[in-house]
């Protein structure tokens, strides 16, 4: 006899693959703007979830670097709007969230993108007030953010949020302590929204950048750094804001609907491991044996 599901409970629905599709729904976009002309993290993943038919509210505190991303969505035939936000403040999270609602009725998809390097130096050196300040806008914000969209994805019934932190988070070896550590709490705290939320429908996941080359790094860099960095990998080749981009196109489609929790590193393999080290000469004892 098979047992009989209880009222909470649904079957799994295999009736067709799921779909990548995001027309209808409405997605917010942390730090979508750049730097420079070329493509971020946040511009790349806003302009993803455009291609996909979501209509995106691009959030930046440089306005004219989110009507960049705008133009370029437009221009591709998409739906979005810019709007000036500065996601460290608890009133500008509520407001942002609010004019997503009162554009395009609802909200589906959170992408947390908003990441600054913070202060240098260990914690003997660094620098207090900056310190409290690179932890609001990179974790804080994040909350911020959550705490104001959650709600509305209840009205529909379901949501994706997506933050990214950064493989400094995952391992060490970075030299100043605040962005490693500011990154390892997005980690778990994206793992505890996940089990907060997850029986609401609402899947909250992390992307974990690695060595990309983005217009937050570029001009900090000397062309020998560039290339240390991209030989940190094991595909030892150079990443940009598209690759994580598409990460987070993924999780925020139905194609990750049984996805949640998850940090994904989009590394080219630096934290899988370091390159194959040189082979030994087989054992004499084992050679023997054989």
């Amino acid at each position: 006899m098979n047992p009989i599901a209880s009222p909470s409970s649904s079957p799994a629905d295999h009736s067709e693959p799921a779909s990548s599709s995001l027309e209808g729904r409405v997605a917010i976009v942390t730090g979508a703007g750049s730097r420079t002309a070329d493509i971020g993290n946040g511009r790349a993943a806003a302009i993803l979830l455009a291609r996909r038919g979501a209509r995106v509210l691009l959030l930046d505190i440089e306005l004219d670097a989110a009507r960049a991303t705008e133009q370029t969505i437009t221009a591709e035939g998409g739906q979005a709007m810019a709007l000036a936000c500065d996601v460290s403040q608890a009133e500008a999270c509520r407001e942002a969230v609010q004019a997503a609602v009162r554009a395009w009725g609802r909200v589906d998809i959170l992408v947390n993108n908003v990441g600054i390097g913070g202060p240098a130096g260990n914690a003997v050196d660094l620098d207090e007030q900056e310190w409290d300040r690179a932890l609001r806008i990179n974790v804080t914000s994040m909350m911020l953010m959550a705490k104001h969209a959650i709600p509305e994805m209840r009205k529909v019934g379901r949501g994706a949020i997506v933050n990214i932190a950064s493989v400094a988070g995952l391992m060490g070896g970075t030299p100043a302590l605040l962005y490693p550590t500011s990154k390892g709490a997005v980690v778990n705290m994206t793992r505890a929204m996940a089990a907060h939320h997850g029986t609401e429908g609402i899947r909250v996941n992390c992307v974990a950048p690695g060595m990309v080359y983005t217009p937050m790094v570029a001009g900090r860099m000397t062309p020998e750094v560039r290339e240390e960095r991209r030989k940190r990998s094991l595909l030892q080749t150079e990443g940009s804001g598209w690759d994580v981009g598409h990460a987070v196109a993924y999780l925020a489609s139905d194609e990750a609907r049984w996805v949640t929790g998850v940090v994904l590193p989009v590394d080219a393999g630096a934290t899988a491991g370091k390159a194959p080290s040189p082979g030994l000469t087989p054992d004499k004892a084992e050679a023997k044996a054989g």
